[in-house]
């Protein structure tokens, strides 16, 4: 500090001699050797808290490989183990968030910040994302209970029933959002929370489906023909025919201008389309075949002349 002094005086002195007012500047020499002489006090511990800034940054992406590989490890014994694959997505992403937030708490406190002060920064900031994101802990929970109630896995195909629903096939459980995959490979990604509180149909959790099939006749047709020819064609099919059993061919209701057949019987669930799509053709060419008309609505005009 008498150094600086010194030189102030100095430069001072020297202003006066040349006839000048050196008392401003000389104000400004201080500031500027004060700063200089701050810095240098400083600098040992700036120098050290940059090395901590690049060391946990260092730290941060080495921990996240290390995050991936226990993940990984964790994902594979739980698959070893045969859990159901919604429980294996569910765990791991929420053992993902668990061991990132013990890396952030630590590179924190290796920054020179308090453990205390930490966890009441990250009780408060639990309080209010809760409070901001409530929604967010709506699917949080409603993720937990699909796993324990299980009204659906991965690879089932499921209907969400509800006004502007969607459906599809269950492609992973996480731990706010199930990702759907639609007949025509849209991604679908749904909140936990709508899933939790919706109806839904599960469409492949059973091995088999009823199938049912309408078909209308002609009223001239003879009925007794036309359900001995569907019959027939159920026996035959290679996906019906250990249904004989409770197969079952009727007249479903006499409509306007048609007899309308109906069948139902149990088909594989998961070749419950290939099925329907087959049986509607071999119907449609087996009636051709033996004279039964399948009628279509028209209409007829009748002209009367005037008299």
């Amino acid at each position: 500090m008498d150094t600086l002094s010194e030189t102030a005086d100095k430069v001072d002195q020297g202003l006066q001699n040349m006839g000048l007012d050196g008392t401003s500047v000389k104000q400004s020499l201080k500031d500027i050797l004060n700063f200089k002489e701050y810095l240098t006090e400083q600098l040992p511990a700036l120098t050290g808290f940059c090395i901590k800034v690049v060391l946990s940054i260092i730290v941060f992406f080495v921990g996240r490989r290390i995050i991936s590989w226990i993940v990984n490890i964790m994902r594979k014994s739980l698959e070893r183990a045969n859990i159901d694959a919604g429980v294996v997505q569910f765990i791991s992403s929420a053992g993902k968030a668990i061991l990132y937030m013990l890396l952030i708490f630590n590179i924190a406190i290796s920054l020179g910040v308090k453990e205390s002060s930490v966890a009441a920064l990250l009780g408060t900031a639990g309080v209010t994302v809760g409070l901001a994101l409530q929604g967010g802990l709506a699917n949080l929970a409603g993720g937990v209970l699909l796993l324990i109630f299980k009204p659906f896995v991965v690879g089932d195909y499921i209907i969400q029933d509800q006004t502007n629903g969607c459906e599809g096939t269950v492609a992973k459980i996480e731990i706010c959002y199930t990702t759907l995959l639609s007949i025509d490979n849209k991604k679908i990604v749904v909140p936990n929370g709508t899933l939790s509180n919706s109806t839904i149909i599960n469409v492949t959790a059973k091995e088999n489906r009823k199938l049912e099939i309408k078909v209308g006749i002609s009223y001239d047709a003879d009925i007794r023909k036309a359900k001995k020819v569907i019959e027939d064609i159920l026996k035959a099919d290679p996906d019906t025919r250990s249904d004989n059993s409770e197969m079952v061919v009727f007249v479903d209701s006499l409509a306007d201008s048609a007899v309308i057949i109906g069948l139902r019987v149990w088909v594989p669930t998961d070749a419950y389309w290939k099925t329907k799509w087959r049986l509607n053709q071999r119907i449609k060419e087996e009636f051709d075949a033996n004279g039964i008309t399948i009628p279509y609505n028209q209409m007829e005009v009748y002209v009367h002349p005037r008299k």
